[in-house]
């Protein structure tokens, strides 16, 4: 049996597109397209610490609440 990493990394792991999306449509989007994953806004320039967590995707904001970088597994 795959481990829950194996098995995220079978799906769609990365969303170049939402660069410049609402960051609640992209959550909605990244959890539609990969359900093992769950999505998190984080406010542009918050201080995290750098920890590969391979069902989680940080999907960084501007002020605005428009996608800054591109979301990804990790």
């Amino acid at each position: 049996m795959a481990s829950i990493c194996e098995q995220v990394e079978e799906g769609k792991t990365s969303w170049p597109e939402l660069v410049g999306e609402e960051g609640e449509c992209a959550v909605t989007t990244i959890e539609k397209e990969n359900e093992l994953v769950h999505a998190q806004i984080i406010a542009e320039g918050t201080i995290i610490i750098e920890i590969y967590i391979c069902d989680r995707v940080l999907v960084w904001v501007n002020d605005n609440g428009i996608v800054v970088t591109t979301p990804k597994v990790g």
